[in-house]
């Protein structure tokens, strides 16, 4: 796992190293710069070679300074290059300034239109505001939105006559908040006003908004260069502990492995809960990734009039008939039963509020999805009295608007200022509230235990599976999760290790991808782990 730190967490670990004397502000910069440029001819090696064209864009803080470091780098290997500055030179930070003084070179203010015959260049670098900007603006709106149609239509062409130019962001591109990945609208406009790039280079470490909402798409590919840094190991450096998260994966074999000792009650028992006649298909294919991620057994329990539509169906997977929550409550006397599922095709009615009462009365290991949580959606707080910590809640953003309508809106509100509040925080807050896991999903999934540890389980850039967005895959993830329960595992490690099996095993399988299809990959990407 990856430690991704907030904007104010990277600016503390920059300052930690000045002051104790290991690098100066001018050393940062300059190896930021060379970063950039060393990421950039990884990235297109034909601009390695002969004499190409850039142009630059400095902004008022120390990410213009990183841009003047890479002009002058370019520069100096025989580049043509032009300089923009957004700003005041005489109000540039210290380092900032040192290094415009140290370009020397002439420099045009810039503003949303004054590029003009400029673009015709091999490289565009965005070094105007990076991990620094907390607000909208406005004047450079006409700028971004160019940038973003030049990433969108048209790929990099090195040596084109009008230009197709590389192009590249500091950090982060401009206009995207470092820390939630969301856009900074005009306040009054409410319009998108964020730059794009092909390539986003930064340092240290990934920040969470390079992985959340529109960080990804804005990014292009993301690139982190060691400048020398080091996250000091203790936490007394740190506002708040909780404001980091980690990006996971990949997973730990040992978590899955199996022994020649064990027999099948050793790795648990997992109940998938259904509904009604003609709504079993969400728990058997819950059912069917249980068994697949390797719980000993796996009984799906159902209402007396499903059983011979699961019967029909199944063969490994046993299919127990009961009454309501008399039949649930009698099945969980036997205590090899280690962990449960309730949620997908149980329907809205008032039995699934029922079942799952009488579920989290047991004290087992619950994953909750789907209909298990919208049935609570006018009396939320009336299930998190219920829940406890060996509870997992998967929701999607409908489900989770549902249950966290505050949180939610604090989230699809445009934000003025930043950071702003991001999933990351949003999730880490309904854990709390909830007092159990919460796997927030989407393609920037979001997992939060109540005791503030946090995890992003990401399905973008190299791990990018829009297969995903299928009919049944978050029923499969509930199984996958539920098994990996029932299998002894803690709620939060089977919830962040069901969400990186599951992306793992729509990418093994790839387009056309079914939701049938992801317990049926699983053994693939266990052998691909080495197992």
């Amino acid at each position: 796992m990856t430690e991704l730190l907030t904007s104010e967490l990277m600016r503390a670990v920059e300052l930690v190293a000045i002051q104790s004397g290991q690098v100066t502000g001018l050393e940062l910069m300059e190896r930021a710069g060379q970063g950039v440029v060393d990421a950039v001819l990884e990235e297109w090696p034909d601009l390695g070679q002969g004499e190409h064209r850039a142009v630059v864009l400095c902004g008022p803080g120390n990410n213009g300074g990183d841009g003047f470091v890479v002009a002058r780098l370019l520069k100096e290997r025989g580049w043509q290059v032009e300089v923009f500055l957004y700003g005041n030179p005489d109000k540039l930070p210290p380092d900032a300034k040192t290094n415009f003084e140290r370009w020397g070179a002439a420099v045009r203010p810039l503003d949303a239109y004054a590029l003009g015959e400029s673009w015709g260049c091999d490289l565009l670098v965005d070094a105007l505001f990076g991990i620094g900007l907390t607000r909208g603006l406005q004047p450079l709106g006409e700028l971004f939105w160019n940038m973003e149609d030049m990433v969108d239509c048209h790929p990099v062409e090195v040596g084109h006559p009008r230009g197709r130019p590389a192009i590249v962001a500091i950090d982060v591109p401009s206009g995207i908040c470092a820390d939630s990945g969301r856009s900074f609208p005009h306040a009054e406009e409410h319009r998108r006003f964020a730059a794009s790039a092909h390539l986003t280079v930064t340092f240290h470490t990934a920040k969470p908004g390079h992985y959340l909402d529109e960080g990804p798409s804005a990014c292009g590919k993301l690139v982190v260069k060691d400048i020398g840094l080091v996250t000091p190991k203790d936490n007394d450096w740190r506002a708040q502990r909780q404001e980091t998260c980690t990006l996971f994966g990949p997973v730990d074999p040992s978590l899955l492995r199996k022994d020649v000792k064990h027999h099948k009650y050793g790795h648990g028992h997992a109940l998938i809960m259904s509904g009604p006649p003609g709504k079993g298909g969400a728990a058997r294919l819950a059912a069917r990734a249980a068994l697949r991620v390797g719980a000993g057994l796996v009984t799906v329990g159902c209402p007396m009039r499903a059983v011979s539509e699961h019967a029909v169906h199944l063969n490994a997977i046993m299919v127990q008939g009961l009454d309501g929550t008399h039949g649930l409550a009698e099945l969980l006397e036997d205590s090899r039963f280690s962990a449960l599922c309730l949620g997908p095709g149980m329907g809205l009615g008032p039995s699934t509020g029922e079942l799952v009462k009488t579920a989290l009365a047991s004290g087992r290991g619950i994953v909750l999805d789907a209909d298990a949580l919208s049935r609570f959606q006018r009396t939320p707080q009336a299930l998190f009295d219920l829940l406890h910590e060996s509870c997992v809640l998967t929701p999607h953003g409908g489900e989770f608007a549902r249950l966290f309508p505050d949180l939610s809106e604090r989230l699809t509100t445009a934000p003025d200022i930043g950071p702003a509040y991001s999933k990351v925080d949003a999730t880490r807050e309904a854990a709390a509230r909830a007092g159990c896991v919460v796997v927030f999903k989407g393609a920037d999934t979001v997992i939060a235990a109540p005791d503030g540890r946090c995890s992003i389980s990401a399905a973008v850039y190299e791990r990018a599976a829009p297969w995903l967005a299928t009919a049944g895959s978050g029923d499969v993830l509930a199984g996958i999760i539920c098994g990996l329960m029932a299998r002894g595992l803690p709620a939060m490690n089977a919830a962040e290790t069901g969400t990186w099996l599951h992306v793992e095993a729509a990418r093994a399988f790839g387009p056309g991808l079914i939701a049938e299809d992801l317990p049926e990959t699983l053994p693939r990407v266990f052998r691909d782990l080495g197992l």
